[in-house]
């Protein structure tokens, strides 16, 4: 069963990729509950709510012309029914209008909480954090609440920290 479980959640990490690139936003609502707190540290803002967080992330990224979430090297740990996830992340941004360069590449991870509900795994509480990027600062532009945070994060600090959730609820086996 539990291996089901990181199967499904691997899932839902995944889909969240294509949510986004595709602009399929009722998507979301496959992946995170309706009461989802959201940490994006590079977009230098955090949500609370799926509704909210749907609207705020369709606004910026309908504004820009394409981009690319890649989810990568996700680790599960599954507690009954609760889980806590833990994965990569490569993000490309393209906008074409942008002075200096069209493109902005970004590198960090994804820290995630989700809980078992009638409809499958969702994702509760998601932090995400920027390790390192590339290219043209100017394309992810500041939006409403978006306001970039090009600050980089060393994972290793986190950990040390006490701060990555799937680290402090492997140590507890």
């Amino acid at each position: 069963m539990i291996e089901h479980d990181k199967a499904a959640i691997v899932e839902v990490l995944n889909l969240y990729g294509l949510a986004l690139d595709a602009h399929r936003w009722d998507l979301f609502d496959r992946i995170f509950t309706e009461d989802v707190v959201a940490e994006f540290g590079p977009a230098g803002a955090a949500w609370s709510g799926l509704s909210t967080f749907k609207n705020s992330f369709a606004g910026f990224h309908e504004s820009l012309d394409s981009h690319q979430h890649t989810m990568m090297g996700q680790l599960v740990h599954v507690d009954g029914d609760r889980a806590n996830a833990f994965s990569y992340g490569n993000w490309l941004l393209v906008r074409e209008s942008a002075e200096d360069g069209p493109t902005w590449q970004g590198t960090g991870w994804y820290d995630d909480e989700l809980v078992r509900t009638e409809h499958g795994w969702l994702i509760r509480h998601r932090v995400c954090r920027l390790m390192s990027w590339t290219g043209n600062p100017f394309v992810p532009e500041p939006q409403a609440e978006h306001k970039p945070d090009m600050q980089t994060n060393v994972l290793r600090e986190h950990s040390d920290a006490g701060k990555v959730a799937f680290l402090n609820a492997i140590k507890a086996r």
